[in-house]
């Protein structure tokens, strides 16, 4: 036995054979974390190598750099490069258990708005396995410290070590040939992470987004306003005009953006042994006075929430990596709805979100979009055990916001972001007593329960709105921000929908969410025209009787009679009438059928469909990548000013109070100036016979 041992240590008793054990190690440890920690789609043969095979080129390249040390300090260079790339690892196994996707230089860029939320629920997303990332780098550093191997300190020639960072290079050459015989312009077309990870490996995906990024920074600096002229073209030659049925409609009347997170479209009418999900949500959606869109999708990438608030009120897509409001936010130039309302229409507008102003950079972006008035946090009671996940528990919000509603000048631009239903679906005993699902995924199953909560805060918000009379004066828009549960949950996903699997066509349906818009007299209905979040901003415009076919926007009017019906998704995929493709399948969207042979016409229709998906994508971006709207000239449109606005409580709370004075159209000075906010009733035990006290001006 000691023999053997003796025989084994004296095989790494080498630099060059220590630095093949740790290569080795690295690879191992990377596949597996790709096998199992990510969705990346891998299959057949040429797929399931590359896998393998990608781990290798960018293991010699950075490990290798321990060559170029001497003696013992070589073997710990090796060692903590090991380390730096194993950290990362576990970073982007973590983020893409959250966000289903990788670790961006952006997201990096604007982590400081979002890391006081994300560390809240770490421990939730951390798995004991996750921590195996790390386990050949204490395999290394015990046999170093336990003299295992004999260091050997002799000269390792530059030319050697050269020479292997050469091969590095080499093999990642190979490597990047075989994945462009699979997959053509892999990094010139491909609008998703997953791919050049599976085919790259994390380590050149990281170095490929970096110079990604700069490029980017440097397209800014270039832009000028001839860069305009693509955009205008294909936006003119594909505007879809107002419905003359719905046109106008809502003119003068107060708009209500209800901000539903994570909920997606499979929970309206949806039960759980026996119990409705969304009760108050299934009544609103088969009102009379409501349309309701049943093939409505989300449309996010990384920015999830932040990318929806983008599309709903820009209708300007997100970006494929990182968010584009906290990227873009501060600096760039917008036309956003609040400052379109405020000057077209008279509006006034207000944003209501119970965290911290700064989260997804919304104290800048906000002041960038023409928001009058931000109630975050600091405008709230501060209340024991208010708060859960990513803010204050819905029930609380929406109550709070009623304070500042009825004080609003109408009409009025209010957006109402709720935050309760948000992974990984936290909710406490007292404020629950339903079910759970049954799928025996401890992520999914939680879900329908802070679905079942959001929606009770619907209702209560109803119910106050009615009472106090501004439903009959107002346009109730509601709509799912993104998904809720992840395409990495399949088997939870084909138990809610009813199969044994579920097929690429299955996880594309999965990502509708609902869309409604509801108002007395308005003429409603179940709508199945296919649509998007992108859709919104040009919606709303129809029903306030706006033009909108001189602004630049990339969504189509939802009521319009001559829109396409093309849904793009932010990778590149995307859902029409007649086709959907979705992780590289095609399907026919009426029936779920798998198209494997395609027809001559059936090409051109879905040659022609992608085009169009990826310049609509392709001129969003390069809008937000080279602050375009800078350049552009609205008519009857002045540039934001965004030091005219401050969202300190204080100064916001007296500017408030001086514009009621003025403009005497609130719902407080409709009542002789008597509070209505008792007129809110909530059966949330965290406030139940307390006094509320509201910061004062």
């Amino acid at each position: 036995m000691k023999t053997a041992l003796r025989k084994v240590r004296a095989v790494f008793n080498t630099k060059l054979r220590f630095f093949l054990l740790t290569v080795l190690l690295f690879a191992i440890k990377s596949y597996w974390a790709y096998q199992t920690k990510f969705t990346l789609g891998a299959t057949g043969a040429v797929q399931q190598f590359l896998l393998a095979f990608n781990t290798i080129p960018s293991a010699i390249v950075f490990l290798g750099i321990g060559l170029y040390f001497r003696g013992r300090l070589s073997y710990w260079v090796m060692v903590i490069v090991d380390l730096l790339l194993s950290t990362w690892l576990f970073a982007n196994i973590l983020y893409y258990r959250e966000f289903s996707d990788f670790i961006t230089m952006n997201v990096i860029k604007g982590s400081g708005s979002t890391s006081n939320n994300l560390g809240k629920s770490l421990a939730e997303i951390m798995k004991p396995s996750d921590f195996c990332v790390y386990l050949d780098v204490v395999i290394l550093i015990v046999i170093l410290l336990f003299h295992f191997v004999r260091v050997d300190m002799r000269y390792f020639k530059i030319r050697y070590a050269a020479t292997f960072t050469a091969l590095g290079f080499v093999l990642f050459g190979a490597n990047l040939g075989m994945a462009e015989s699979d997959r053509s312009q892999l990094l010139t077309r491909t609008f998703d992470s997953n791919y050049i990870v599976k085919y790259l490996g994390l380590e050149a995906y990281t170095i490929y987004d970096g110079i990604k990024a700069t490029q980017t920074s440097a397209i800014k600096a270039k832009a000028s306003a001839k860069d305009l002229a693509p955009v205008e073209k294909f936006l003119k030659s594909n505007y879809a005009s107002p419905n003359i049925q719905y046109e106008g409609v809502a003119k003068g009347k107060n708009i209500f953006i209800i901000h539903l997170e994570s909920l997606q479209q499979w929970v309206i009418d949806y039960k759980v042994d026996g119990q409705e999900v969304t009760p108050n949500l299934n009544k609103l959606y088969h009102s009379s006075d409501t349309l309701a869109f049943d093939n409505f999708f989300h449309e996010v990438g990384q920015g999830k929430t932040s990318d929806a608030e983008m599309m709903l009120e820009n209708s300007l897509f997100g970006l494929p990596e990182g968010s584009a409001m906290t990227i873009d936010g501060t600096t760039n130039t917008f036309q956003a709805a609040p400052a379109l309302l405020e000057q077209k229409l008279g509006y006034s507008t207000a944003a209501f979100h119970g965290d911290v102003p700064s989260f997804w950079n919304r104290d800048n972006a906000y002041k960038s979009f023409g928001y009058q008035y931000f109630f975050s946090k600091d405008f709230f009671p501060t209340v024991k055990d208010s708060d859960v996940g990513y803010g204050t528990k819905d029930k609380l919000f929406l109550k709070y916001t009623a304070e500042y509603l009825q004080q609003l000048p109408q009409p009025f631009y209010a957006k109402l972001i709720t935050v309760t239903n948000h992974y990984p679906y936290i909710i406490h005993s007292e404020d629950t007593d339903f079910p759970k699902l049954s799928t025996g995924d401890d992520t999914v199953d939680p879900y329908v329960q802070t679905a079942h909560y959001l929606d009770q805060s619907i209702g209560e918000l109803l119910n106050y709105l009615d009472k106090t009379g501004l439903r009959k004066n107002s346009v109730l828009i509601l709509y799912g921000d993104h998904y809720g549960i992840s395409d990495n949950h399949k088997a939870a996903i084909a138990k809610i929908l009813g199969k044994k699997s579920v097929t690429n066509y299955d996880l594309a349906m999965f990502q509708k969410v609902p869309f409604m818009i509801n108002m007395e007299g308005l003429k409603g209905g179940i709508d199945h025209t296919y649509g998007g979040e992108i859709d919104v901003l040009p919606t709303i415009e129809d029903l306030l009787g706006i033009s909108s076919d001189k602004y630049i926007q990339f969504g189509q009017d939802l009521l319009s009679t001559k829109r396409n019906q093309i849904v793009p998704f932010r990778d590149g995929d995307w859902v029409s009438k007649t086709y959907t493709k979705y992780g590289g399948d095609y399907y026919y969207t009426a029936t779920g059928k798998q198209i494997t042979k395609m027809t001559a016409s059936q090409k051109k229709q879905i040659d022609k469909i992608q085009k169009y998906v990826t310049t609509d994508l392709a001129l969003s971006d390069k809008v937000i990548n080279g602050d375009l709207l800078r350049f552009y000239k609205l008519p009857g449109f002045t540039k934001v000013n965004k030091s005219s606005y401050t969202y300190n409580a204080q100064k916001s709370l007296a500017n408030l109070k001086k514009v009621q004075q003025k403009k005497k159209t609130s719902l407080l000075a409709e009542n002789a100036w008597k509070s209505l906010f008792d007129d809110y009733t909530t059966d949330a035990p965290e406030i139940a016979n307390k006094t509320l006290k509201f910061p004062t001006k």
